[in-house]
């Protein structure tokens, strides 16, 4: 964690500040160098996270790994920092949660109290019109009518600071939808991430269901991606990363979702096809890439054959969605372990018990 100076009293808040992300910036580089960690946008977060303090989960195992003596590899920081995005979800959509109903009230609190002294006003400036029009009203009525005319200024002006909430309310309401939308986009691809996958597969179980349509869905994993972050840098396995992104982004539509579940994983979810069909828009798209010739720009040396792997379930063939992930993933096993570059279906068990 990042400690001011010693002599930060004799400095200006100015300076306090500038030399404070000096060291955050000197110990971001040194945690990454520390560790022989590549400079992505991803281990940046990291080492963030870990060095200035917003993480103290992050820091305490990051910490206890050090005592114990293994070092803090990428493949480790991956892993902890994947299960911690899942609870870190959890939480956000919880505070998200909170937050719209805090806003939704107050926004009928503002327009309650701001219809209400619409009426008053309109009502107040009633009066006051009724009270110039009475002849020779004497200086009690004169008095009436100055304190009512001060009464209807404080009136409206208290309805146009109410109406400026209402409208502050709303731009809250904007930038919290805005940011929820942010919160389900993978940085890296501009993919759907895991989160809104989730929501979009519950969404796509019920219409479906109801609808009598058949839904599939596919786990797709990158082949021995881990040689390619090994002889090539992060850096570089981002690029892959993004390439098959692409290529599965091809196939997808209104119909077809796709969304990047995690590291060099994807998920996609096919509305209105049967798993054959969804197989073959599968293989089709495993087939582009494993025919094209990709070459680090950076360097300028082959990556060799980038292809991936796939299983596809039918998610009406189980008795919920993630027993149908379950299946997928499985299926996605079986293709690592039939030879990798290949799509396989899964088999419902009482299908393979019957066969």
């Amino acid at each position: 964690m990042i400690e001011p100076a010693e002599d930060s009293a004799v400095l200006t808040p100015q300076e306090r500040g500038r030399n404070l992300r000096l060291r955050l910036v000197g110990a971001i580089g040194e945690f990454l160098v520390e560790h022989d960690l590549e400079i992505t946008p991803h281990n940046l977060a990291i080492a963030h996270s870990a060095v200035s303090g917003l993480n103290p989960r992050l820091m305490r195992k990051i910490a206890r790994q050090r005592e114990s003596g293994v070092a803090v590899t990428q493949d480790w920081l991956d892993t902890v920092t994947a299960s911690e995005a899942k609870e870190e979800d959890k939480a956000v959509e919880q505070l998200i949660g909170q937050l719209e109903d805090t806003i939704a009230q107050f926004k009928r609190s503002t327009h309650t109290a701001h219809t209400a002294s619409r009426e008053y006003g309109d009502a107040l400036a009633e009066h006051v019109d009724k009270l110039d029009k009475v002849p020779d009203a004497g200086d009690m009525i004169s008095e009436l009518a100055t304190y009512a005319r001060a009464m209807l200024k404080r009136s409206r002006r208290a309805e146009a600071e109410l109406r400026q909430s209402e409208e502050e309310a709303a731009n809250l309401r904007h930038t919290l939808d805005r940011a929820r939308r942010d919160a389900e986009i993978d940085f890296l691809t501009g993919l759907p991430n895991r989160r809104a996958f989730e929501a979009e597969l519950r969404r796509n179980y019920d219409e479906a269901r109801s609808s009598g349509e058949p839904l599939c869905l596919a786990f797709c994993d990158i082949d021995h991606f881990k040689s390619v972050n090994d002889t090539h840098g992060h850096d570089a396995g981002d690029r892959v990363i993004c390439v098959v992104a692409k290529t599965l982004s091809e196939i997808s539509g209104h119909r077809c979702h796709i969304a990047r579940h995690g590291g060099e994983e994807f998920v996609m979810l096919f509305r209105g096809s049967h798993q054959h069909a969804a197989f073959e828009a599968l293989d089709e798209a495993r087939a582009a890439l494993a025919a094209r010739k990709l070459v680090n720009r950076r360097n300028k040396l082959p990556f060799g054959q980038i292809t991936f792997s796939g299983g596809i379930a039918d998610v009406f063939a189980y008795a919920t969605p993630n027993e149908a992930l379950a299946a997928a993933d499985e299926a996605l096993y079986r293709a690592k372990e039939g030879g990798r570059n290949r799509i396989e279906l899964a088999v419902p068990q009482v299908q393979a018990k019957a066969a």
